[in-house]
C-alpha cells in the first residue's frame, strides 16, 4: 500500500505525508476521531464558517513543524531525520486528548483532566501499539528529550500550535484581524543554547502575533455568544448528568453514558484501561445527537435547554469590567425562578456568571526569546521598544453573567 499521500489544505495548499509512521499514525482510530470535533466548538453559532475540525488543525500544524525543521536545518541546526519525523508526530498528536466541544465540557464531563493529560495518555497508548515507534515523540511532547527546543515547537507561547491555530481559525471565521504572518515567523526562527529563539529583526512580525491572538480571544475565542452558548452546553451537561445518577433513563451512546453515570477523574483513566478507550470514542457527534433526543425529554429543565440550545436561542450576556455582586445574581436567580415556576436548585440550570481572562502573553511562562545581532538573548518584552507588547504582557478580566432572552431585568 501506498502511504506517501498528498492532502489538499485549503490555507496551505498541498501537504505531503512523508513517512509510513506518520501515514500510521494519521490512519489511527484515535486521530481520525478528530475528524469529528470541531476546532472551535460552539463558534459556528457566531461564524457560520467556523466548521473545521481538530484534524483540520493537526495536519497544518504538522506541516508547519515540517517547514519549520527544514528552515533550522538551513540555519546549521543538528536535526536528525529520526528528530524530524518524532517533532512532526508529537505535534501531530498535541490535541489528540480533546474530547467533544474541547475547552467547553473538558471540566464538566471529565472531573479536572485537561486535555494535554489525556494527549499524554493517548499517545503511551499508541507509542505501546506501534511497539515503541514513538517513544521519542512522546518524549518530545513531555520536554523529556534532550533537544529542549524541540518540546517549545510542540508546547510554548511561540509553538507551532499557535501559528496553525491562529492562521486557520482567522480564515474559517473571516476574521481578518487575526491574521498572522507565519511564514516570516518561522524564517526568523532559531535556536540558541538549546533554546528556540527569534531573530531580532523579526520583532515586528512578533508584536503582530501577539497582537493577532488577543484580538481573536476578544472577538472569537471569547465572543460573548460564544460563551453563553457554552454555558449553556455546560448546564446541559450538569442536568443530565444528575438525571443519570439519579436513575433516569437517558439516551446516550454508550461512551458518553459511561461519563454521564459516574465521576470520573484521572485515577480512573489509570486504573481502569477501558475509561480511555471509552474516551477515545466520544465526540461531538454523540453530544449533538443526545442533545436531539433530549429536546423532547419529560424533564423540562433539561428538554427546554436542550430546544434552546438547538435553535440558538442563547442566554442573553451581559460583560463588564467589575464583577457582579451578589445582589445582582440574587435578582437574576429570582427572576428565572418566578419566570419558569422554579426552586433555587433547579434555577441555576438557566443563568451563569464567572469571568473570562485575555492575556496574550505572559513573561513568566516560558517566554518568547529575541536573538539580537550581538549575541543576546532577551525575553521579547526586554528586546522591545514597542509599547504594544508590553501591554499585551498584562492579563485582562472580564466578568460575565447570563440569563435567558424572555426575563426582563
Amino acid at each position: 500500500m501506498n502511504k506517501k499521500k498528498i492532502i489538499n489544505d485549503p490555507v496551505y495548499g498541498f501537504i505531503t505525508i512523508r513517512s509510513e509512521l506518520i501515514f500510521d499514525v494519521l490512519d489511527h482510530p484515535y486521530f481520525q476521531r478528530l475528524r469529528r470535533i470541531k476546532q472551535l466548538g460552539l463558534t459556528e453559532l457566531v461564524y457560520p464558517g467556523a466548521h473545521h475540525t481538530r484534524f483540520h488543525h493537526a495536519i497544518g500544524a504538522m506541516h508547519l513543524m515540517t517547514i519549520t525543521l527544514e528552515n533550522l536545518r538551513t540555519k546549521g541546526v543538528e536535526i536528525t531525520d529520526n528528530e524530524f519525523d518524532a517533532a512532526m508526530i508529537a505535534i501531530l498528536l498535541h490535541d489528540v486528548g480533546h474530547g467533544p466541544f474541547s475547552h467547553a465540557l473538558e471540566y464538566s464531563l471529565l472531573q479536572n483532566i485537561p486535555h494535554e493529560h489525556l494527549s499524554r495518555m493517548i499517545i503511551s497508548r499508541l507509542n505501546k501499539e506501534m511497539n515503541g515507534r514513538l517513544s521519542m515523540a512522546l518524549d518530545i511532547f513531555n520536554g523529556h528529550y534532550e533537544k529542549k527546543f524541540l518540546n517549545e515547537l510542540v508546547s510554548s507561547q511561540l509553538d507551532i500550535d499557535r501559528l496553525d491555530y491562529l492562521k486557520r481559525d482567522s480564515f474559517f471565521t473571516g476574521v481578518s484581524e487575526g491574521t498572522i504572518g507565519a511564514d516570516r515567523i518561522i524564517k526568523m526562527l532559531d535556536v540558541k543554547d538549546d533554546r528556540l529563539v527569534v531573530e531580532e529583526k523579526g520583532i515586528y512580525s512578533i508584536e503582530n502575533f501577539l497582537s493577532a491572538r488577543r484580538l481573536m480571544y476578544w472577538q472569537v475565542y471569547l465572543h460573548k455568544a460564544s460563551v453563553s452558548a457554552e454555558k449553556m452546553l455546560i448546564n446541559i451537561i450538569k442536568r443530565a448528568r444528575k438525571l443519570s445518577r439519579k436513575g433516569d433513563t437517558l439516551f446516550a451512546s454508550k461512551s458518553l453514558q459511561t461519563f454521564l453515570s459516574r465521576e470520573i477523574g484521572i485515577e480512573n483513566f489509570a486504573e481502569e484501561p477501558g475509561i480511555l478507550d471509552s474516551f477515545a470514542k466520544l465526540d461531538d457527534y454523540d453530544i449533538w445527537g443526545a442533545i436531539k433526543i433530549w429536546a423532547d425529554h419529560e424533564d423540562q429543565i433539561l428538554s427546554n435547554l436542550c430546544q434552546m440550545l438547538l435553535n440558538r436561542k442563547l442566554f442573553r450576556i451581559r460583560l463588564t469590567n467589575e464583577a457582579p455582586d451578589k445582589a445582582e445574581i440574587k435578582a437574576i436567580e429570582a427572576a428565572v425562578m418566578k419566570t419558569y415556576n422554579l426552586s433555587a436548585n433547579e434555577a441555576k440550570y438557566f443563568f451563569s456568571h464567572g469571568k473570562v481572562t485575555n492575556n496574550a502573553y505572559m513573561a513568566s511562562d516560558r517566554e518568547i526569546l529575541i536573538l539580537s545581532k550581538s549575541g543576546q538573548v532577551r525575553d521579547v518584552v526586554k528586546a522591545a521598544d514597542l509599547p504594544n507588547i508590553k501591554a499585551m504582557s498584562k492579563i485582562v478580566r472580564k466578568y460575565y453573567r447570563c440569563w435567558p432572552k424572555d426575563i426582563s431585568l
